[in-house]
């Protein structure tokens, strides 16, 4: 921007109006004499007529110093906001909040994180509107920071391009590239008495060397690569790592893609059909994404008026194999997807399999087909097949995603495969009824092979917040039992998650689902091939229970968290709040 004084008025020309587009809402606040009060207030910000004549942009930017994710956000935004201004946009950045789920977790302040989702969307939207913006480039960087923005672009449909921050580079340990999952596993070794306190902090001062949010395939990354898929991001914009000069291209390509976008007209309600939902669930089961994204994609497929059931994300994942050696349920991170050509590798052999829709839109206005057709990827033969493999000989014969269903979970349970996809076990059930309370009872070694560890009264309502539980389960697989010991709840876990660990178990226990009526010894039963999550109790045993069952008084009275957990619809809908999504 450039401050200037306001040209002399021309004898025959309108006063008072720039030539800017009427259909754009922000002239409701730069056109017209009855707007000068308004433009006297972007002038004293530095705007001048030329900015005021031109599409409004405005940049949601959750900057904040509380996570790694999200610390560098401020120079990403700066590099979009040239991008906007070079392809002769206004740009308007404002904030929003995030929560670090990695700093929060394993704590009641994880309550806060889904819950920030419902927030950021709330919050874009409320300035968009307020405001009267033309377009928006919604930048992200923590987990819940990507679905929340799309969801603000959802809503207001107004033309959007999403903008990652980009990962964090793996760290170094003893050799090998470590994350954030190694800490938190590495905390469950400690407990168990394998591994030192002088490693354990060693291995801390090392897992994360910078700017960027985690660097496996977790739920930051998933949602990433998943903006590519439903067409939301430029293909090719998910996998460049934080703080490189090819992220800092992505924004500013970003930045000047969303004024094409105006041109074009191009909105969300353009780009999102079923089929780019499909594609979306299709990347997400081949790259061994985050649970999260079953919650995420059903929320924004609500925000959308898309139908799109749980039991679809099984469908899709059954036909679809993991083609992907990513963590958690594998050993490489984002950066090594990025030196192998990224997230369109992955696309373009779903794509040449039959996998992927590529006459779904992109927010470049192109397909995805064509869009692939216009990069420069490396060919075939020079991607590592020790990475990513082919769909004819893929890493699991299916995807990552199952849905589990039974008398445990009548409206769903989301388990994602990180080890034996044939993978069955009952035993007793290990009542506990918070977070806190299974990992007291983990880290003092009183976990025997053979349990199913049940934490309920955690899900959207219950919680509320539905908070993911990475200390608990990174806790038991540090432990050594990845595959003797089973987990379920009504809650959440982080993409970092590995084992055979069943979330978003509904309906959920605060609503009286049969998780509510388990008792300690209860046989319970998950068994991946046939998808069940069940108990042995027979219906007419569930009711009994059922009759004698009464709801816990809410654990919150007041403040947001009581107002957003009476909100919250269930997890086999998305956990949304918005009254207006199909739920």
């Amino acid at each position: 921007m450039s401050k200037q004084e306001p040209p002399e008025r021309e004898e025959d020309g309108e006063p008072f109006s720039s030539g800017k587009d009427p259909d754009l809402p922000s002239t409701d606040v730069t056109e017209g004499p009855d707007k000068a009060p308004h433009r006297a207030m972007f002038r004293a910000m530095g705007f001048d007529d030329e900015d005021l004549g031109s599409p409004m942009v405005g940049v949601a930017n959750p900057a904040a110093d509380i996570t790694p994710c999200n610390v560098h956000l401020d120079d990403v935004a700066d590099a979009a906001i040239k991008g906007i201004e070079d392809a002769g946009g206004m740009p308007i950045e404002f904030g929003t909040i995030t929560i670090s789920d990695a700093i929060s977790m394993g704590t009641e302040g994880m309550k806060a994180s889904l819950i920030s989702r419902e927030v950021i969307a709330d919050s874009v939207e409320l300035v968009a509107f307020g405001e009267r913006m033309d377009a928006l480039v919604t930048v992200a960087g923590c987990d819940k920071n990507l679905p929340g923005m799309m969801m603000a672009s959802i809503r207001t449909d107004l033309p959007s391009v999403f903008l990652y921050g980009g990962s964090i580079m793996p760290g170094q340990h003893e050799g090998r590239d470590v994350t954030v999952q190694n800490v938190f596993e590495g905390v469950g070794t400690y407990a168990q008495g394998d591994m030192s306190a002088e490693e354990l902090d060693d291995l801390e001062r090392h897992a994360c060397p910078g700017a960027g949010s985690c660097g496996g395939m977790f739920t930051a990354n998933t949602m990433a690569s998943i903006s590519e898929a439903l067409g939301m991001a430029p293909l090719g914009t998910a996998d460049a790592p934080a703080e490189s000069d090819e992220r800092y291209d992505v924004a500013r390509r970003s930045g000047e893609a969303v004024l094409q976008a105006v041109e074009e007209g191009l909105r969300p309600s353009d780009i999102l059909s079923k089929k780019s939902f499909e594609n979306a669930i299709a990347l997400q089961v081949a790259i061994g994404g985050s649970t999260n994204a079953v919650l995420h994609l059903l929320a924004l497929a609500a925000e959308a008026g898309i139908d799109l059931t749980i039991e679809e994300f099984d469908e899709i994942s059954k036909r679809t194999p993991k083609i992907a050696n990513l963590q958690p349920g594998g050993t490489k991170t984002m950066n090594d997807l990025h030196e192998e050509g990224g997230v369109p590798v992955v696309i373009r052999r779903l794509l040449d399999a039959g996998l992927f829709h590529g006459d779904a839109m992109t927010v470049t206005g192109r397909t995805i087909a064509e869009e692939l057709e216009e990069m420069d990827l490396p060919d075939e033969e020079e991607i590592s097949d020790e990475f990513i493999y082919t769909v004819d000989d893929p890493y699991q014969e299916e995807g990552a995603i199952k849905i589990l269903t039974g008398n445990l979970a009548p409206d769903g349970a989301v388990l994602k495969v990180t080890g034996d996809d044939k993978f069955h076990h009952s035993g007793p059930a290990r009542l506990f009824e918070s977070e806190e309370e299974a990992m007291r009872y983990v880290q003092e070694g009183h976990i025997e092979s053979g349990d199913v560890i049940v934490i309920r009264n955690e899900g959207p309502q219950g919680g509320p917040g539905m908070r993911e539980m990475l200390g608990v389960t990174a806790a038991v697989v540090g432990q050594g039992h990845e595959d003797d010991v089973a987990l379920l709840t009504d809650g959440r876990f982080s993409g970092a998650t590995r084992g055979p660990m069943v979330g978003h178990v509904a309906p959920e226990a605060a609503v009286g689902g049969p998780i509510a009526l388990l008792e300690d010894g209860d046989e319970v039963t998950v068994d991946i091939p046939e998808r069940e999550l069940s108990v042995d109790l027979s219906e007419d045993e569930l009711d009994e229970r059922r009759e004698e069952w009464e709801p816990k008084d809410p654990q919150y009275t007041t403040g947001v968290l009581a107002k957003y957990g009476n909100d919250f619809g269930s997890a086999a809908n998305g956990a949304v709040t918005n009254p207006g999504a199909k739920r």
